[in-house]
């Protein structure tokens, strides 16, 4: 074996070694930017649970006490004698699950038919769609209100239902995911004798369970919270939904109990974390599903 030869080979575990070391740095130092960016969600969210668990006169020691020593579960029955949080709840879920399987029916025909289907001027609809979506709710909120005025729907839950049952933003993504599926599973099961519904049902719905679980997830949580369109909608109290009727909490504001007000927060979080703990994977598996294709 010649001197270069030997010096070649003496190179490449060095390399390889080099290389090791440099995905272990990177990994690590991967790990500890989470850590960071996961202090900084987090953070916000143990603080009020913990406030939440206070007396009043301890909610603005300096510095924090993040671990209450001793915990005040009154602040949460608190909740229940100032404001009707039951009604509140049931209001707030009523309206979610309705435009969460609104929208979950409606964006899925809809992107369906705009990726499968071939029918004149779909391209231009399709560019209208994606143009509402420039649009913010802010500057249409005026009429919108006028045409639920004039069907006599003010102050009720159909109000928020009936303007979110379609959704641009939902029609756009399922589009996306249905385009990414083979058009030959389609062809084959119509020389099967399947319809277009049967094509759809059951062949390309089944496929698309992980984009409808991302969409419904993320319809969740944006109606749970929403606030701008009950604060205009809806007037009479036993209507409201969850994040408006926390607005009865803010008298304690004025006395400094802002335990109570940050424990009605976390019983209003409560469903959110759950969703994001049970579907979670369905969630990653829905946003990733077209990244191995």
């Amino acid at each position: 074996m010649s001197a270069t030869t030997t010096l070649v080979t003496g190179r490449r575990p060095m390399r390889r070694a080099v290389v090791g070391r440099r995905r272990v740095f990177g990994r690590i130092a991967g790990l500890i930017t989470l850590i960071i960016a996961a202090v900084f969600a987090l953070g916000p969210l143990l603080w009020a649970f913990s406030t939440s668990l206070r007396t009043p006169a301890d909610a603005f020691t300096n510095p924090p006490q993040w671990i209450p020593f001793a915990p005040d579960f009154g602040n949460y029955a608190a909740v229940f004698e100032q404001i009707p949080i039951g009604q509140f709840f049931l209001n707030s879920t009523i309206v979610t699950l309705v435009i969460v399987v609104g929208q979950t029916i409606t964006c899925t025909l809809s992107g369906y038919a705009f990726a499968m289907i071939s029918f004149p001027g779909k391209n231009w609809i399709f560019g209208a769609f994606l143009a509402t979506m420039m649009v913010p709710l802010q500057t249409i909120i005026i009429p919108v209100f006028l045409i639920i005025k004039t069907l006599g729907l003010t102050d009720s839950l159909a109000s928020l239902i009936i303007p979110a049952l379609g959704s641009a933003f939902g029609t756009f993504l399922m589009r996306q995911y249905f385009m990414q599926m083979p058009k030959e599973l389609g062809e084959a099961a119509r020389i099967d004798g399947a319809s277009q519904w049967g094509v759809f049902f059951h062949v390309y719905a089944r496929m698309a369970a992980p984009a409808i679980s991302t969409l419904a997830i993320l319809n969740f949580s944006g109606f749970w919270a929403e606030f701008y369109r009950p604060l205009i909608f809806l007037q009479s109290q036993s209507n409201f939904t969850l994040p408006l009727g926390l607005v009865g909490l803010q008298g304690n504001l004025g006395t400094g109990s802002i335990s109570v007000v940050l424990a009605g927060v976390v019983l209003a979080m409560i469903p959110s974390v759950l969703l994001f703990i049970f579907a979670q994977r369905y969630f990653i598996s829905g946003v990733t599903a077209g990244s191995s294709r």
